[in-house]
């Protein structure tokens, strides 16, 4: 008889999620999924961009529900994989999260808690959300890429700091103030950029210290850099921190944490479905915790395009 796989949940499973948290805890994940009874098969990644891979091969083979172990980029592969597989609509995938990641900013905007139990429960109650993702066109190496995002993207300063994060990562040296801790390191060496900013057609130029662009409210291990983003409005939000000097950016750490960072005077927010951006020199790009590549970028709002299970305390 064949197997009914569209019953079936795939578990992708990174190892090295939390700095190798999630290898060590394997095993009492895979316990809870059995003993909630979850139907499943389970792989595992072995190198970057491996999850984008096996969730469009599987999926492509007829399976519709996948389980994330793993943090936020991990998700992100997923996502993409789901957008490039061809089998069916994206709205008919479901995604649901076990964050087991540094910063599991995308799990806290959708009330996914960080107990394992807690998180395996979220997914049997098979509540479900469909939020908008983002495509962004960018270039690396002179190639012209692209890439699908659900959480936030991140330029200028915020790239950086994402980038200096994610090396250490890869030294399997990660904890939840990783990110806050490079903020402090990276700041006496960054300079701020000017940038053409340009949302639903209309064009501003500004000298710019970071620029946060998304879809949901949270990253960076719990800052809120988009503190009005809504997940299923149909729009980006955008905050642009203009050119700031350094000591000022120490004094108003807190407003990054708290929801207030745009009441700074600094600060600029918009609200768009095309942003595209523009600079003399390089601005780098990181979206949903990965470092991409560089302007020009476009990005292009996906209203209403993947399915995920959430709790019932969205953010």
């Amino acid at each position: 008889m064949k197997e009914d796989l569209q019953n079936r949940w795939l578990v992708i499973v990174n190892p090295n999620a939390g700095a190798g948290k999630c290898f060590r805890d394997w095993p009492r994940i895979e316990k809870l999924l059995d003993s909630y009874q979850f139907s499943y098969k389970k792989v595992f990644t072995i190198r970057k961009f491996h999850a984008i891979l096996l969730s469009r091969d599987f999926i492509n083979k007829g399976y519709k529900k996948i389980i994330v172990v793993g943090g936020d980029g991990t998700m992100n592969e997923v996502i993409n994989g789901v957008f490039v597989q061809k089998r069916f609509d994206t709205r008919e995938i479901t995604v649901g999260m076990i964050p087991v990641g540094t910063g599991n900013d995308w799990g806290r905007m959708f009330g996914i808690a960080s107990n394992y139990e807690e998180a395996v429960r979220t997914i049997k109650e098979s509540n479900t959300f469909i939020q908008d993702a983002g495509k962004v066109v960018f270039y690396k190496n002179d190639r012209i890429l692209k890439r699908y995002f659900i959480n936030i993207a991140g330029m200028g300063f915020d790239a950086l700091v994402v980038k200096k994060t994610n090396r250490l990562k890869d030294k399997h040296k990660g904890n939840p103030t990783l990110y806050l801790y490079n903020i402090f390191t990276s700041l006496f060496n960054y300079k701020a950029s000017r940038a053409t900013i340009e949302v639903d057609g209309v064009a501003n130029s500004r000298d710019i210290f970071s620029l946060s662009l998304g879809i949901c409210k949270y990253n960076g291990g719990g800052m809120m850099q988009l503190p009005d983003a809504q997940p299923d409005d149909g729009l980006f939000d955008l905050t642009v921190i203009k050119k700031i000097g350094k000591l000022e950016v120490i004094r108003n750490i807190k407003m990054l944490y708290n929801g207030t960072i745009n009441k700074h005077p600094k600060v600029e927010t918009y609200r768009g479905r095309f942003i595209r951006i523009f600079a003399p020199k390089e601005i780098f790009l990181e979206t949903d915790g990965e470092s991409l590549g560089h302007t020009p970028l476009e990005f292009e709002i996906i209203p209403a395009s993947i399915k995920v299970l959430a709790s019932n305390k969205i953010a």
